[in-house]
Parts: C-alpha cells; structure tokens; sequence
C-alpha cells in the first residue's frame, strides 16, 4: 500500500511539474525567446573571448585549447565532485546500517569521488607548469 502510494505520488509531482513548466514557456513565447536568445549570445561572446585569451596567454592554438577545456573541467569538476561525496555517503551512512556490502560500497564511492576530485584540480597547474617550463 505504502509503495503505491510513494509511486502515485511521484507520479503527480512529474505531471504537476511538466504542466507547470508548459504554462510557464508558453505564457509568453516572444519575451522568452527574445532574453534567451540575448543571454545565449552573451555566454557565447564570453565563451569565445576566454578561449581568444587563453590562446594569446599560451601562445599556441592547441595549448589554449587544452589550458580552457582543463579550466572548465575545474570548474565543474568541484559539485560533481561533492555530489558524488554526497551519494557515497547515503551508501555508505544510511544503507550501509543494514547491508554490510553497500557500506564497502559507499566508502569505495567516497574515495573515488574524492579522488577524482583531486586529479580535476591539480590537473590544470600541472599542465600550467608543465607548459611554463617544459616547453622552453
């Protein structure tokens, strides 16, 4: 009774969500479109702009390129991360009290997290020096 109840709920949260969503796009198309548009260029034209910066501060194209991809990853490597970190823990703190396997789990997931966390933010200084100093 209780799981029927979770999945009817669940269910009419997302169809509550989508006719929400619908009313709110199509109330006023025009106006919509016309400051996504406006907001799409900007992060497009400051997109292109750090990218025409990191080539001019590295000198080359392709370590540019790279230098930009490596800033973005560090970025966005940082709530992935912690989401991560945040899953690990719900294995390992609160499924892992009844099953002892998802607990090993969870803390394998933590640390893998954690890791990779790490790689994606040492990971742009190391190609910094790398290029600073191993190129000449």
């Amino acid at each position: 009774m209780k799981k029927r109840m979770i999945i009817i709920t669940i269910i009419m949260l997302i169809l509550v969500s989508f006719f929400i969503t619908s009313t709110v796009v199509y109330a006023d198309d025009r106006a919509i479109d016309e400051q996504t548009e406006s907001k799409i260029v900007e992060i497009k034209d400051h997109a292109a702009k750090s990218l025409e910066d990191y080539k001019a501060k590295y000198g080359s194209d392709a370590y540019g390129t790279v230098a930009y991809i490596l800033n973005l990853v560090r970025i966005y490597s940082i709530p992935i991360g912690f989401l991560g970190i945040a899953i690990g823990a719900i294995y390992q703190y609160v499924i892992g009290i009844r099953k002892l396997d998802t607990l090993e789990r969870g803390m394998a997931f933590i640390v893998t997290c954690v890791t990779l966390l790490i790689i994606c933010q040492i990971l742009p200084l190391a190609f910094a020096v790398f290029v600073k100093f191993g190129r000449g």
